[in-house]
């Protein structure tokens, strides 16, 4: 099995992704703030249950023979970078808004929170690069059972990625407060988060397929 050292590398490692900036923050933020912790609660069980997805997929090797399929990888390619584009035009379209910007929308309902959270992690190219780049790095065939290994790692990550988020859907509202107190600081975050989403789309576009 795993060591404890290596294991605590992994975690470290899915302690850094999670903390970087991506769509499903930006859901989840947005979620909770307005539609409180309880929206942003589900829209996280719909990121979680993404997770079990790619994480299963990864443990089967399904991961492999999608890179090995020309096409359908590009197709994912292309799919991620233009859903990454709209969320960059999002932030900086005219009119647009901050996520920490709070606002009055008609609610959504629990199953579309569920779902739109699940979707958003699905097509999340930054989980799909986790698990694409540093996820193989810690399975090794000889040390016993290379499903189960992924599934302990995969595990471990949907621990880290769920305890990060939920701290972020219960403080996401406070953040608002504060953002709303200082409006120059709302508009820097909104044009950050936009440029930082527009440069990861044009990064994935330009990604070459590994061989």
């Amino acid at each position: 099995m795993i060591s404890l050292t290596e294991w605590l590398v992994f975690a470290g490692a899915a302690l850094l992704v999670v903390l970087t900036p991506g769509p499903n923050m930006i859901y989840l933020v947005s979620r909770a703030v307005c539609q409180g912790r309880r929206g942003g609660f589900i829209s996280l069980l719909g990121v979680i249950a993404a997770f079990l997805v790619h994480i299963l997929a990864a443990a089967a090797g399904l991961t492999a023979l999608l890179l090995a399929v020309p096409l359908a990888y590009e197709l994912l390619k292309w799919a991620g970078a233009a859903y990454l584009l709209w969320l960059a035009w999002q932030a900086l379209r005219p009119g647009s808004r901050s996520p920490f910007d709070p606002r009055q929308l008609p609610p959504d309902t629990p199953t579309r929170l569920f779902a739109m959270g699940f979707l958003t992690n699905l097509l999340n190219p930054k989980a799909a690069v986790f698990y694409l780049s540093i996820f193989p790095q810690f399975i090794d065939p000889e040390r016993g059972g290379v499903f189960v290994q992924g599934l302990l790692l995969g595990l471990t990550q949907i621990s880290v990625s769920f305890s990060v988020n939920l701290l972020i859907v219960l403080s996401a509202a406070g953040v608002s407060r504060w953002f709303a107190r200082n409006p120059l600081w709302l508009a820097v975050q909104r044009y950050v988060m936009g440029f930082v989403l527009a440069g990861l789309a044009v990064r994935l576009a330009a990604e070459q397929r590994r061989a």
